[in-house]
């Protein structure tokens, strides 16, 4: 599992898709993953620390978690299965690991807010993370990394091909700004 930080969140001026950035703690790839309007208002209000005046959905996530005894250790991108991610938190129940099924946009939304670690699985980065160019911002072709070469082995063609449309999508995104200070 890898460590990541939440870079910034993304609107696609072709179709107001919402996209999370993710970027990898100690290296230099990043993990887009497409989000609903309302989770990434939910990261957002977080990570800019503004206050609202009633708890928003994952602000009672988090509070039932707690009451009920629980504690959130961390969540996991765990997995990318046709175009869709898959996520997990981890729970501390009485000592016990727990783990739940999640949205990754609901996963991220808490971990924000708990301030605990979010990791990938290596799987997922191999088939969606993206390395950038750091002259023009603009992602590299798969292709001419060690990455992408490894990637051409291990993931099936036809699962590559599902993902046509969000390589296209990425392609199209304006990450110029990724890594020029917060």
């Amino acid at each position: 599992m890898i460590e990541m930080n939440v870079d910034s969140i993304r609107v696609s001026l072709m179709n107001y898709q919402r996209v999370v950035i993710l970027k990898e703690k100690t290296a230099g790839r990043y993990l887009p993953i497409w989000i609903g309007p309302a989770e990434a208002d939910a990261i957002a209000v977080k990570l800019q620390e503004m206050q609202v005046p009633r708890p928003l959905t994952h602000d009672l996530i988090h509070t039932i978690i707690q009451s009920l005894g629980a504690q959130i250790n961390s969540i996991i991108v765990s997995d990318l299965n046709n175009d869709t991610f898959y996520a997990k938190i981890v729970l501390d129940v009485a000592g016990k690991k727990v783990e739940i099924d999640s949205r990754p946009s609901d996963a991220i939304a808490l971990a924000v807010r708990v301030k605990v670690p979010i990791f990938a699985e290596e799987a997922v980065l191999e088939k969606a993370g993206i390395m950038l160019d750091k002259e023009t911002g603009k992602p590299i072709d798969a292709k001419d990394t060690e990455q992408g070469r490894r990637l051409e082995k291990t993931v099936n063609p036809d699962e590559i091909k599902k993902m046509s449309a969000f390589k296209d999508f990425i392609d199209n995104l304006d990450l110029s700004d990724l890594d020029k200070g917060k």
